[in-house]
């Protein structure tokens, strides 16, 4: 039999590499369910204060391949390390649209890093646009069962929660939406509510999301430190499918927290190129919010004593780039 060269058996190989490049992330085309799509703004609101979330049209093994994908993650948590302040990382895109699956992996690569939180990091989230996400996504009760299992494992009297989160948001919170088949929605009362059953105080909160300045009251506190992206009135930036990067994300995680300097400093530099970037492009500006409590140095001080002395360079196509596409 003779043998064929290998540039032949290449070329009868198309299928496999076109099968690859023709994925198709979950696409939002369908109307919600009725019971949201009929629901008052009130209504709303009041089920994102119970995390209400709406699954549809599931495979028949979903629930299952997705709780085998919750199980593996949360068994890799290390366990806290008696006298040292740990920071347990949980990133989070609750969207599938893939420039949050992008920005929820790449943050909690950079806030693990920052923090000295490897083995100690959660990322939840669809696709990355290239292939079927292998995470858990970032579903109310995903996110619920990672906080709990983070409780179970942290001293909370000594170790800190960093929480990133990347999503479309609304007046009444951050939203969760997978594709045509999930739907929720997180209100500042709820995830204040479950932080304060769980008994973490000390925590670090950065809302990736229009409007997300209505977490910022709720949710302060003399140990909490958080930041929005965006006023209680007013959207952020660059939350467009084929983006890497929010203007947020892209500002405060892709240069600001790359670099040794501290939290107070990142955030005004992150602030600062939001407001360039938005002048740039003729945007409403967002205004992000902020809010850090006074005992807040107390965990955020040895935290910060342990970052690393060099800073990464920024990764992927910068947010920026997406004004250009819309002025074609």
């Amino acid at each position: 039999m003779r043998l064929l060269p290998l540039a032949a058996i290449l070329a009868l190989l198309p299928a496999a590499s076109a099968q690859q490049a023709s994925y198709t992330p979950p696409q939002h085309t369908a109307p919600p369910p009725p019971g949201v799509a009929r629901s008052s703004g009130y209504e709303i609101a009041q089920q994102a204060d119970g995390g209400t979330q709406i699954e549809r049209d599931r495979p028949v093994r979903y629930a299952l391949e997705e709780h085998r994908r919750l199980d593996r993650a949360l068994a890799t948590l290390a366990p806290q390390r008696k006298g040292v302040v740990d920071a347990y990382v949980l990133s989070v895109a609750l969207d599938s649209d893939p420039v949050f699956g992008r920005e929820a992996r790449e943050a909690g690569k950079v806030l693990a890093r920052r923090y000295d939180a490897v083995g100690r990091t959660l990322i939840f989230g669809g696709s990355d646009g290239s292939t079927p996400s292998a995470l858990p996504m970032g579903s109310p009760a995903n996110i619920e069962a990672a906080l709990a299992r983070i409780a179970e494992v942290m001293d909370p009297e000594q170790d800190v929660l960093v929480l990133y989160t990347t999503s479309h948001g609304a007046p009444f919170g951050i939203v969760y939406n997978d594709g045509d088949e999930g739907w929720g929605a997180i209100s500042p009362t709820r995830l204040a509510r479950i932080l304060s059953d769980l008994g973490i105080q000390r925590r670090l909160l950065i809302i990736s999301a229009c409007y997300s300045g209505v977490f910022v009251p709720v949710l302060s506190g003399a140990q909490s430190a958080i930041f929005s992206a965006a006023a209680s009135d007013r959207s952020s930036f660059g939350c467009v499918s084929e983006n890497d990067w929010t203007f947020f994300g892209d500002a405060a995680i892709n240069h600001a927290l790359r670099k040794p300097q501290p939290l107070g400093a990142a955030m005004t530099e992150a602030t600062a190129l939001i407001g360039q970037w938005e002048k740039q492009g003729n945007l409403k500006p967002s205004l992000p919010q902020q809010s850090v409590g006074v005992e807040v140095q107390k965990w955020l001080a040895p935290l910060e004593a342990r970052m690393p002395g060099t800073a990464t360079q920024p990764v992927g196509r910068p947010s920026i780039d997406s004004l250009k596409d819309m002025r074609r």
